[in-house]
């Protein structure tokens, strides 16, 4: 349950997703002031694989609301409540300036990568589907331009040949606990460093939709073992069309060999030929059906 007559710093969080939830419940363990959630409904038409945060806020006696977007109404809900911190751990819509302007004491956000870098949305699956080593999770502040704010906090994580963007977004959720804790009884009381981005080594990435998993045969096996492991479950999945049918393709990996991109050049095991090297098929999925191993 929230204590009563907590002296601490009056908190407004705005989450969704699994760091979201995460990081929420290591405020209300370490006894924060957190006042109000904002959250999202669940999308219906979407894989929810994450815990609750508007379950995590009610039980525990905290306010939540689920506006489609903060417009002026809800504005001036928060100016009655008076938060003195911000925090948005993965919350989905942009929240604006007059709303960062209330807190005197700031409002910071958690972003999925290691700013400057990966800026914009899906920076987990985008850090995977480029290959990377390694991503993280940064503690920075929140201005009305997206991931640009000066930063508080790093924390870096590994990306692993076999890991799927799911496993490197478990490893950011991690990192985000950290930073957030490690960085939170400084921002409570002010005093928090901040350090500004390095512009020059900024990058920008757009969001994703479920039509963006096409995958593109002329591309490197390497390249496309990336698209597919980014896309896995539970994400939408990286597809392809045969014969006038749209399969997903859920496990792979790259092997040596030559064949023409797009075609098969054997069922059992299920090679397929790229721009460079072979494609292996380990888990497919007609549409319609169910995902079998091959």
């Amino acid at each position: 349950m929230k204590p009563e007559n907590n002296s601490r710093p009056r908190i407004a969080v705005f989450a969704y997703s699994e760091v979201g939830s995460a990081c929420l419940d290591d405020l209300i363990k370490e006894g924060a002031n957190v006042v109000v959630v904002y959250t999202h409904e669940d999308d219906p038409g979407e894989e929810i694989w994450f815990r609750s945060v508007k379950e995590t806020a009610l039980n525990n006696s905290i306010e939540v609301r689920t506006p489609s977007k903060i417009d002026s109404m809800e504005t001036d809900h928060l100016r009655q409540i008076g938060p003195e911190l911000i925090f948005s751990f993965y919350y989905r819509a942009m929240i604006p300036k007059e709303v960062l302007d209330i807190p005197r004491l700031g409002a910071y956000n958690i972003h999925g990568a290691l700013l400057p870098k990966y800026r914009g949305r899906a920076c987990v699956n985008w850090a995977v589907i480029n290959g990377e080593k390694e991503t993280g999770a940064t503690l920075h502040v929140m201005t009305e331009f997206a991931d640009r704010g000066d930063i508080i906090a790093q924390k870096s994580v590994p990306i692993n040949f076999e890991d799927t963007a799911h496993d490197v977004f478990l490893k950011v959720t991690e990192a985000s606990r950290e930073i957030l804790l490690s960085s939170l009884h400084s921002l409570e009381k002010g005093i928090a460093k901040r350090y500004p981005q390095d512009e020059s080594k900024a990058t920008k990435f757009g969001r994703r939709r479920p039509e963006d998993g096409e995958i593109d045969w002329n591309r490197s096996a390497d390249e496309i073992y990336n698209f597919v492991r980014a896309l896995t479950h539970p994400f939408p999945g990286a597809f392809t069309h045969w014969e006038g049918k749209k399969f997903f393709i859920w496990k792979a990996l790259p092997v040596e060999g030559t064949y023409e991109p797009g075609k098969m050049r054997s069922e059992s095991p299920m090679l397929v030929g790229t721009g460079n090297g072979l494609l292996r098929i380990l888990k497919i999925q007609p549409e319609g059906e169910p995902e079998r191993d091959v």
